[in-house]
């Protein structure tokens, strides 16, 4: 049974669309029943206003000076456990999403349920909030690529991410890596047997803006829509 759940968010410069991010992540908190919620930004190499905005909008914050996702992420779990260090980490569940993301009221809530019926880890997809500053075609290069439908997905997105803390730490955790630090999560657990659920009744909202945190991350895959679409190299 779970009886705590963390939740991470690396935040690069993110004093714009934090605030966004952390409303939804409380009202995902207040829908789950039965399980404490620690809600941990990392602040990373920032030079704006991030860790205020993070403490104002009710978030613990640590800081750290990679600007690396990995470590990123790596970091706010260790601030989980570190929280929940009296507990048994088979009933600490970590859910992982990025600064520019909405997550659903139901978020938190449904992986609980997941993670309750013994699954060990918690995939979903993402949409796309706004393509206006998109090529035209992108949007739809992106449907027809991405799939559609309730069933499995082969997708994995560090902003729609949840795992046990058990399971993390037998994987090894993530690795300090610029970006792919989730795909190389969700491969080590694979790998070690533990239990995978890839969903698509569980989607996040990502923004498409074009100065994305991480390199060879969403906003490079998206810039590359855009110039296929155009035509020209990526």
């Amino acid at each position: 049974m779970i009886r705590s759940v963390g939740v991470v968010v690396p935040a690069h410069d993110e004093q714009d669309l934090l605030p966004g991010c952390l409303a939804s992540l409380h009202r995902a908190a207040r829908a789950l029943r039965g399980a404490r919620v620690h809600l941990v930004v990392v602040a990373d190499r920032r030079r704006d206003r991030t860790v205020e905005v993070a403490r104002r909008g009710g978030a613990a914050v640590v800081t750290i000076d990679s600007q690396r996702a990995g470590a990123a992420r790596a970091a706010g779990v260790a601030e989980v456990l570190r929280r929940t260090s009296h507990l048994d980490p088979a009933e600490v569940w970590v859910a992982t999403t990025d600064a520019d993301t909405l997550v659903p009221p139901c978020w938190l809530r449904d992986q609980a349920r997941y993670a309750n019926r013994g699954w060990d880890a918690v995939a979903g997809t993402i949409r796309v909030a706004d393509w206006s500053d998109r090529h035209p075609e992108a949007r739809s290069l992106f449907r027809r690529r991405y799939g559609r439908g309730t069933g499995p997905h082969p997708h994995v997105h560090g902003a729609n991410l949840g795992f046990r803390a058990a399971a993390y730490l037998r994987a090894g955790g993530f690795p300090d890596v610029p970006t792919g630090e989730d795909r190389a999560l969700v491969a080590a657990l694979d790998a070690a047997g533990r239990r995978v659920l890839r969903t698509r009744a569980l989607t996040v909202v990502t923004s498409a803006r074009r100065d994305g945190r991480a390199p060879r991350g969403f906003g490079d895959y998206l810039a590359g829509l855009d110039a296929e679409a155009d035509g020209t190299p990526a």
